[in-house]
Order: structure tokens, then sequence, then C-alpha cells
């Protein structure tokens, strides 16, 4: 049951940002299968956002949203491979300077090697800018060199970030307490054991389970009885050229170990295939709450666990077949919809369910107000606290999400490609009705409350032209609201 005690004096957060992580990964959100339990004891005691939605489905536009509170098309992070310019400010720039400001593991805004952007400590895992002789390299493969790992040498697709590579799939196959999960758990555990007399920020960002789709625990699940819904391997029929011409690439099966779908050598030419790739996903969300537990056990021996939110979210998610599509890049629930937890020992004692929904931009301003922070007056999103105090709802609740034109790599044919080139704009109401529009391409309108797996594409159905012209109205003045110049097909 809610509850309304004083805030403590200087509250704690701990950010937990998994990669690619889709929300039907633990119990709270459906799952009675997955073995998570460290996920789904957080939950037992956290407020879920039963529908949170990231800002763009894609890593480097969404962390830009999580760290900003800005839009992909405010702050410029309109695709992969962009670096946050210097005069945007992240949260770190934003909360005292008394906080110690706390950034390990996956950065994507960048150049990850050293600190930036107001975080005082900084690990890396990632991409790293080459020194003078070419050999810099991140924290975590520096570690590696010291346990005496020899991965291939680094092979990165053009316009891409290397998943299906050689290296990349050797690294994700290394013994588990090997992998950037491991590490990550180690370094964040590491310094909530040490302890400080400040408060701090800390961002824990986990590369997994993000492709490559193999892993120490590949053998975790059964693939042949995986559990799957109507939408998986379905093509998409009557839905956007975009999401149809994906499914006809990937059901064809024309794609190859090296090829750009980065499916790590499964042969997804079978349904067998598909179901092993998904079941080493699942195996790497396992993985990942392994480490969690590592974290939560250390923050509760620190003493501070009462003081302290904790948040665990994700970048986006992975369509892993469903509408026989693979990874992100789609306004599907699969791909756009992720985790979202929000422990506050102080507000809640058990777990909370928060109906609606909601989006990433909300995320930053939400948590400096439970901190009695000030909210910059350029953040778009807003303040979501008076919801968790019981005082709200997201019943009204309209959350946007975008896709910007501008594709990191080649997806695998012309037309997919010509498509990936048009900006796409997305609105999903608080009364659960999702509406995505292209100027190029055709509309999509799906009922979310009765066809959850996004099967029947309403958008031409007379009876919803009313709905469908008040949704684009509200999308439209969204647009205007936040500076938005995508445009929209009239409808």
């Amino acid at each position: 049951m809610p509850q309304t005690p004083d805030r403590p004096g200087r509250p704690n957060i701990l950010v937990i940002i998994t990669d690619q992580q889709r929300a039907d990964t633990m119990a709270c959100y459906g799952n009675d299968w997955i073995q998570t339990p460290n996920m789904n004891a957080l939950a037992d005691s956290s407020f879920v956002f039963q529908n949170a939605y990231v800002t763009q489905p894609v890593c480097t536009p969404s962390r830009s949203s999580l760290l900003t509170g800005t839009y992909p098309h405010t702050n410029g992070l309109l695709r992969n491979g962009i670096p946050l310019a210097p005069g945007a400010r992240s949260i770190a720039e934003m909360v005292s300077p008394e906080y110690r400001r706390v950034h390990y593991g996956k950065w994507h805004l960048g150049n990850d090697a050293e600190a930036q952007h107001g975080f005082q400590d900084w690990v890396s895992t990632g991409h790293v800018d080459p020194g003078p002789d070419g050999s810099r390299q991140s924290d975590y493969h520096a570690w590696l060199d010291g346990q005496g790992v020899v991965l291939p040498e680094h092979y990165v697709r053009p316009g891409g970030d290397g998943a299906g590579s050689k290296r990349a799939v050797a690294q994700a196959n290394l013994p588990e307490e090997l992998t950037q999960a491991s590490f990550i758990g180690g370094v964040t555990s590491k310094f909530l054991r040490e302890g400080s007399d400040a408060p701090f920020l800390l961002f824990a960002n986990f590369f997994e389970p993000h492709p490559p789709y193999s892993g120490p625990l590949g053998d975790l699940y059964d693939p042949e009885t995986l559990p799957v819904g109507p939408e998986f391997l379905r093509k998409p029929e009557g839905h956007s050229l975009f999401n149809r011409c994906r499914a006809d690439f990937y059901l064809a099966g024309e794609h190859r170990e090296d090829s750009v779908a980065g499916c790590d050598g499964h042969d997804l030419r079978s349904e067998a295939g598909w179901r092993a790739l998904r079941a080493n996903y699942m195996s790497n969300v396992t993985l990942v709450d392994r480490q969690l537990g590592r974290i939560l056990e250390a923050l509760e021996e620190s003493g501070r666990s009462g003081d302290t939110i904790v948040v665990l979210t994700s970048d986006h998610g992975d369509m892993l077949g469903d509408h026989g599509l693979l990874e992100k890049r789609a306004f599907y629930d699969a791909s756009a919809r992720v985790p979202l937890l929000m422990r506050i020992p102080w507000l809640s004692e058990g777990q909370t369910l928060i109906p609606g929904s909601v989006g990433q931009i909300d995320l930053v301003p939400t948590l400096l107000d439970l901190i009695g922070q000030p909210i910059p007056g350029h953040l778009q999103g807003e303040s979501k606290a008076g919801v968790l105090r019981g005082e709200s709802t997201l019943d009204d609740n309209d959350v946007f999400v975008q896709w910007n034109g501008r594709g990191d790599r080649d997806l695998g044919t012309p037309t997919i490609n010509e498509m990936i080139a048009l900006p796409r704009r997305t609105i999903v109401s608080g009364d659960r009705w999702k509406l995505n529009l292209c100027d190029g391409d055709d509309g999509e309108l799906f009922n979310l409350n009765a066809d959850p797996h996004e099967l029947t594409n309403l958008f031409n159905d007379p009876a919803q032209s009313e709905r469908v012209r008040s949704m684009a109205a509200r999308l439209r003045a969204w647009q205007k609201q936040t500076g938005d110049t995508a445009p929209l097909p009239a409808v």
C-alpha cells in the first residue's frame, strides 16, 4: 500500500539501464516463465509503469532523452553515431553539486573514454576514440586484457556497431564472470559497498541483452517449448509498407551470418532458427538479472537502500520474430515499449501498478522532483511524481514516439532503406490507442486494449475516422509545442 512518510533529506538515485530489453521479459509484465528473480523482487517493491515508451526505438536517440529530458529532434541525436553536444545538459549537470555523479557502462552518445556531461566517476565499456598510437581501449577491454583474454580483431560493419562481428560474438560468449554484464555488476557493487557521506546519482548501463544473440547461458531455455504470441513470424498484412517490406526480408531468409541482421549465425530460414535466437536473447536477460541481484545486495549492505530511488528501464526492445521482424526501429510495442520500475521506499513498500501510458521523456523531471531539485524550464517532459503519490493518473496522458528518417546502416533492401529514410511519428493515448503516421507510407491505428498484439490495423476503418483525426490533431499540437518540423500526412 502507498505511504507518504517524509522524503529523506538527500535521496540517492540509482538508474539501471539495460540495452534492447522488451517489456515482456518480467513477471510484472506477464512473463511467468523467464528466470528473472531479482527483477521480479525489485518489481515487488516498486511502482510498475505498465506501459512505458521510449522516445525513439534505437540506442543513441533513446539514451539522449534518458539523460537530457529532451526529445531527439531537439537535442540533435537523430540516429546512432551522433555525439551529445557539449552544451546539452545531462541530469548530472542538473542535480546539486553535492551529489557524487557516476556513470558506468554503455554511453553511446559519443566517445566513451572520458567522464563528461557532469559525471565525475566514469567506467567505459564501449566505443573509445583511439589514442595517438591507435591502442586506446575501454576500461572493460583493458580489464579483459588483465584477465588474459584475447579477442579477435575488431570489425565494425560500415555504418554499424559491429554487433554481428566475430569479435562481438566471441566477447558475448565469454564465461559469465568475464561478460560485460558481470563487469558492470562488479564495479557498481564495489562503488555501493565503498560508501560515502555524499548523496549519489549513479547510472549503471548494461550492454545485454543487445545482440549478438548468444551468451554463456545459451542453453538455459528450450527453444522448442519457448512461449510465443500470435504475432510471432506472422507477416503484418495491411500494415505500413515499411513493416511489410522488413518482414518480407526477414521471413524470406535473405540474411547471412555477416548480414545487416546481425543475427549471430542463427539460420532464420526456419521457425527453429528464430526460436533458438529468441531463447538466447532471453538467456541474456537472465544474465543481466543475476548482476542486478549483486547490485541490489550491495545497496542493501551499504545501509542506504532506504533513502535510494532505484530505477530499472531499457533504451528499447527487440522484435524477436514478432510480425516477422528482428531487432528495433519499429513502433510496435515489442520494440518501443520497455520495462520501467521505480522503487521509492518512502512512497511505497510493495508493488504499485501504474496503468495508462508514460514516456521516458518524463524520467528526468520526475527524478529531479522526487529529490527536491529544481526542474529546468527547457525539459520537454513533465514530472509524474504526482502520479506516484496518488494525486493524479495517466488516464489522459499522451505519449509520443519518433523516428527521424535517418538510418545508421543498410537494413537489407532498397525498399527498406527508402522507407527508413522517411520520418515517422506515433502517439499512444492514455486509453491505449496507438496512431502511427508517416508522410509517404500507410498509416496505422491499433486498439491496444482489444488487440495488444497489434494484429489489426484500423486506420482505414470508417468507424475510427474521428479518433484518427483527434489523435492526429494532438500529435500536431505536440509538434508545435516541441518545435518538431517532421512532415505528417493529412488525415
